[in-house]
C-alpha cells in the first residue's frame, strides 16, 4: 500500500524558513513524479511544486518561485521542500502527493495538475505568524 507521511510542519515567524520532508513507505518513489499542495482556510488547494523522478527538472507556481526549493532524495525515499522568506498567506496545511510510476526520469508536471495525483499524504501544518 503508498503510503506518504509528511513532517516538518509548525510556527515560524514571517521571514523565517521551513523544511518538510515527504516519506515513502510501501513503495519505492525512484519513478515517481512528487508535488507538493497547500490548502489555506477557506480556499481552494493550491500546486505549489513538483519535481521529476530524476530530480533533475522541478516546477513552481508563481507565488513560491525564488523562495521555495524542492528537492528528492531517492536513497532515502524522500522529498523535501526548502521554504525560505516565508509569509503569512503562506499559512497553510501542506500535503505531498505522487503519481507514476512514469518511465521518462525528466517528466514533470505542472503545479496546477498536482491536485490530481493518485497517492496523497495527510498534510502537515505550516502556520506563519508574528
Amino acid at each position: 500500500q503508498l503510503q506518504l507521511v509528511e513532517s516538518g510542519g509548525g510556527l515560524v515567524q514571517p521571514g523565517g524558513s521551513l523544511r518538510l520532508s515527504c516519506a515513502a513507505s510501501g513503495f519505492s518513489l525512484d519513478n515517481y513524479v512528487v508535488g507538493w499542495v497547500r490548502q489555506a482556510p477557506g480556499k481552494e488547494r493550491e500546486g505549489v511544486s513538483c519535481i521529476s523522478s530524476s530530480g533533475g527538472r522541478t516546477n513552481y507556481a508563481d507565488s513560491v518561485k525564488g523562495r521555495f526549493t524542492i528537492s528528492r532524495d531517492n536513497a532515502k525515499n524522500t522529498v523535501y521542500l526548502q521554504m525560505n522568506s516565508l509569509k503569512p498567506e503562506d499559512t497553510a496545511v501542506y500535503y505531498c502527493a505522487a503519481e507514476g510510476p512514469h518511465y521518462n526520469s525528466d517528466y514533470v508536471t505542472t503545479p496546477q495538475s498536482i491536485t490530481y495525483f493518485g497517492s496523497w499524504g495527510q498534510g502537515t501544518q505550516v502556520t506563519v505568524s508574528s
